[in-house]
């Protein structure tokens, strides 16, 4: 084996690492047998690269048979479908018998049919041909080295520790974006959600309405009225053991990567930036109440995201499809589980994003980038808060419309309240059994008995198990002499709340006017 073979056989490797983003994994001690990977496109083949002098045809074929169980064994470990592998001879002189046909076509094993191998012979007279059909197949420019010259040991061993040694700068480069940081605000960030956990259970319980609006979660209504912390403090609240349990778990895993990548200060921006977006998001297509730190969460997908955009070769080699299909699960389970927050989870991996770029990579300025980011950043914010806080979007809040006409009522201002809630039916999507529950009582506050009475079976028909719509019915019933049906009405509301006493009065009071003279029976 001549000096000029040795320094092929480096310089191929040099040009397929520096490149074409090869990545080594595997170096045998003899520096003769070299494998490489490029994990950020499943589909390019892994390459096996041997300096050896092949005398016969057997022994090529026995080397093709081992770098088939080898390449099974890779397989299995990069947990790929399936695997195929170039296999790159670099040789003094090809075999002195019939050698051809094992490099006309593919081999695989039958024993794993999921391995295939197609190999090819750099070696004296077939180099210009097998570098052209090794060029072909994997869509690469691969540059025809000086094959006439003689090159010294010296030379050879330089080509050789530039090659490891760039190629082991290329991994320390990646694994220094990776892991720029230890993570420490992710276990304080855990810490503090179990914190504010315990407190809510003291409080009254984690699942208990009253206590969750008590210690801060998002209440369009309350914001409204000029609590503007609640875009803050939601993400901090949990309700119920396994939503807390869930989320942890999640930032647990996905705080690490980010906090490494980004540092602990540009990840504390990310985090409370998505989880500030999140809230926004849940305030202006969410009327409910709602806590969690899954706005926050997501922001850490996001910032993987933006982290993808800005390094997709290192993305793709050690995160990309796994955190995809993660995404695209979480995302599915988001639109399609009952009572999940999914405005709260799109806001959230958005301003994940947008954090991640205002922030950008530790020891990395972008600064116009970094401006267009935060730009862009100011202007969703500012415009998404103005038209949460706009009268048409409050106007078709109900549960602001609720409020604002019981303080309406609070006053007897009786057709403020009226109109407010009449506007609401007429233009929203969907009325709830309460909206017209508070018309009818604004209905019998005006003394308007047949539209109270109308609003009243409305609401009984969105929820039949409404009791106090059936008890005032029960009344205007008894106040138009239809005392069979205030007795229903009566009944039934008595029926869903025993315990009630005034129920039970009712239901007595009109049995015994049935039983009088003149009563129905």
């Amino acid at each position: 084996m001549s000096n000029r073979e040795e320094y092929i056989f480096w310089k191929l490797a040099n040009t397929l690492i520096l490149d074409h983003g090869y990545r080594i994994i595997q170096l045998f001690e003899n520096q003769k047998e070299l494998w490489l990977e490029k994990l950020e496109n499943r589909k390019a083949p892994i390459i096996r690269m041997l300096l050896h002098n092949l005398d016969w045809s057997n022994a090529m074929q026995r080397d093709i048979e081992f770098t088939a169980a080898n390449g099974e064994n890779i397989r299995k470990q990069l947990r790929r479908y399936e695997i195929h592998i170039v296999n790159i001879y670099i040789s003094e002189f090809p075999p002195v018998d019939e050698y051809e046909y094992r490099l006309a076509k593919p081999f695989m094993n039958p024993d794993y049919k999921k391995t295939t191998v197609t190999s090819f012979l750099l070696a004296k007279d077939l180099y210009n041909e097998e570098i052209g059909r090794l060029a072909v197949l994997l869509q690469k420019d691969i540059p025809f080295f000086p094959i006439h010259e003689e090159y010294t040991e010296q030379v050879v061993e330089s080509l050789k520790i530039q090659t490891l040694e760039q190629a082991r700068n290329l991994a320390k480069a990646e694994r220094a974006v990776l892991s720029y940081s230890r993570p420490l605000m992710t276990y304080v960030l855990i810490l503090v959600n179990i914190a504010v956990f315990l407190w809510e259970q003291v409080n009254g319980g984690s699942t208990n309405t009253a206590t969750l609006v008590k210690l801060g979660a998002k209440v369009n209504e309350l914001i409204y009225e000029g609590e503007w912390w609640r875009f803050i403090t939601p993400m901090f609240l949990h309700i119920g053991l396994i939503h807390l349990a869930l989320n942890s778990l999640a930032l647990y895993y996905l705080g690490i990567a980010v906090e490494q990548i980004f540092g602990r200060l540009r990840f504390s921006v990310i985090y409370l930036f998505a989880g500030i977006a999140g809230v926004i998001a849940s305030f202006l297509f969410n009327s409910g109440l709602s806590a969690g730190a899954s706005g926050a969460i997501y922001g850490c997908f996001g910032a993987l995201l933006y982290f993808g955009t800005s390094y997709p070769k290192l993305f793709f080699r050690t995160m990309g499809i796994n955190l995809f299909v993660v995404l695209w699960i979480n995302l599915l389970f988001s639109f399609t589980g009952p009572g999940i927050d999914s405005a709260g989870h799109i806001g959230g991996l958005l301003g994940g994003f947008l954090a991640a770029g205002i922030v950008h990579f530790p020891k990395k300025r972008k600064l116009l980038l970094q401006f267009i980011f935060l730009i862009v950043s100011f202007g969703l914010v500012f415009g998404s808060l103005a038209y949460g806080f706009s009268s048409s979007v409050k106007g078709q809040d109900e549960m602001y419309n609720l409020i604002q006409a019981q303080n309406y009522l609070k006053q007897n201002q009786y057709d403020k309240a009226y109109r407010l809630l009449k506007s609401y039916e007429q233009n929203a999507e969907h009325v709830s059994d309460k909206t017209y529950f508070l018309l009818s009582y604004v209905d019998i506050k005006k003394n308007n008995l047949p539209d109270a009475k109308k609003h009243l079976q409305k609401a009984i028909q969105l929820n039949p198990d409404f009791d106090e719509a059936y008890y005032n019915l029960a009344l205007i019933n008894l106040e138009q002499n239809d005392l069979t049906q205030a007795k229903q009405n009566a009944e039934k509301a008595l029926k869903l709340k025993p315990d009630q006493k005034n129920y039970a009065q009712l239901v007595n009071e009109i049995n015994q006017q049935l039983k009088s003279p003149g009563g129905e029976q």
